[in-house]
């Protein structure tokens, strides 16, 4: 079988996924180095949320395009296997001092054509009134949006693309990036050599060891974050809308009789992405519990199921790096910071573009180029930065 491709995409996550899918759309010979296996890493620990709700207009517009695949798996991908989409509808919960900026991401929103609107206090108690509102004035409402199930999504992605031809080698750990005259040539791996002129970084957590083997210097580290199950109480009923509370700083979702929980302080960064991921930090269960019940009393009266750990890669503006950097051929689709789950098959598509055609057209990325940290240009939002 030929080592050689037109682009080598290090990482088999869901953004490499993504990635090889729509490059193999476009007849693009292309190969995938996993060192483990498909989502083994943060896509494998991916709350997996599918909401269109950022505090940018980059970020909301490529949640959106990637929305239209979730919902659309079968037409969009193909394949028997899908990425388990669930509409559960979307509720944004933000502290006063928020509610200007609330107002006017909901009107971006509206603008690019998202199913999005400002509803009350009584109207949140209407569409689940086992949620406390006291401290609600205004929310943002997604009745389309929901969640899927990651690690499926980015398998199907992988098949889909396998189907078109890409090759996938797993268990396969690479060692060095291969240069001649400033151009990429290739990887060594510990299945040899493979060859190439593009080489991808979608390595995530990891993405920085690759980053500093072309000479790469480039503020990038890693994020923790744990999540827990808890099997609901039956006077919550069988769902219930997916939440980001902001004032609480924490988010929830449903799956199946038990929801999802994750907080967005605590979350520390630089540990080595090899850590433990079995087990979530002591102590994050009891805080977990206890916000979850400040917003749902009723939990009270749940039982946790599990709880574990995940490592992902971020950058100062909590933004991905996207885009050619170093030698040539060499790009960048890492850093996404947590958030990169429900932008995947947007970015894939883009990146592709990028690639293929100098530019992508789907939606303008130019603002995630990696430069943009030595030019001093960092993303900035409506909101603070909640990675905390």
């Amino acid at each position: 079988m030929s080592n050689t491709a037109d682009v080598i995409i290090i990482g088999g996550g869901v953004q490499g996924a993504s990635l090889a899918f729509h490059l193999a759309q476009r007849g693009t010979k292309v190969i995938v180095l996993e060192k483990q296996f498909i989502g083994a890493g943060a896509t494998g620990r991916s709350s997996g949320l599918v909401r269109m709700h950022y505090d940018t207009e980059v970020d909301s517009r490529l949640a959106w395009v990637s929305f239209q695949y979730f919902r659309n798996w079968k037409e969009r991908v193909g394949g028997d296997a899908g990425c388990g989409f669930t509409r559960t509808g979307f509720i944004q919960f933000v502290e006063a001092k928020h509610i200007e900026a609330l107002k006017a991401n909901v009107k971006l929103h509206q603008e690019i054509g998202i199913p999005a609107l400002l509803v009350t206090a009584d109207d949140v108690k209407r569409l689940a009134p086992y949620l406390v509102t006291d401290d609600i004035e205004l929310a943002a409402y997604e009745p389309e949006s929901g969640y899927a199930m990651p690690s499926d999504t980015a398998n199907a992605l992988m098949t889909a693309a396998r189907a078109r031809g890409v090759r996938l080698v797993q268990g396969c750990s690479v060692s060095a990036i291969q240069t001649a005259g400033g151009k990429i040539t290739g990887v060594e791996t510990a299945q040899g050599a493979f060859s190439a002129p593009v080489v991808v970084n979608a390595a995530g957590a990891w993405a920085g060891q690759f980053n500093k083997m072309v000479n790469l210097d480039l503020p990038y580290s890693t994020w923790r974050h744990d999540t827990m199950f808890v099997v609901r109480p039956p006077e919550i009923g069988p769902t219930h809308p997916t939440v980001i509370d902001f004032g609480n700083e924490m988010y929830f979702r449903p799956e199946g009789e038990l929801t999802l929980v994750g907080l967005e302080d605590g979350n520390p960064l630089g540990e080595s992405p090899d850590g433990d991921a079995d087990h979530a930090k002591k102590g994050f269960v009891e805080r977990a519990i206890d916000r979850l019940c400040l917003r749902l009393p009723a939990m009270e009266k749940g039982a946790l199921h599990s709880a574990h750990g995940g490592y992902d890669g971020i950058t100062p503006d909590q933004h991905p790096m996207l885009g050619a950097a170093g030698p040539e051929g060499f790009y960048l689709d890492c850093g996404h910071s947590g958030t990169g789950f429900k932008t995947a098959p947007a970015v894939g598509l883009c990146m592709a573009e990028l690639i293929l055609d100098g530019a992508a057209k789907t939606v303008d990325i130019s603002s995630l180029l990696p430069q943009r940290f030595a030019e001093g240009k960092l993303i900035k939002g409506n909101y603070e930065n909640i990675w905390r």
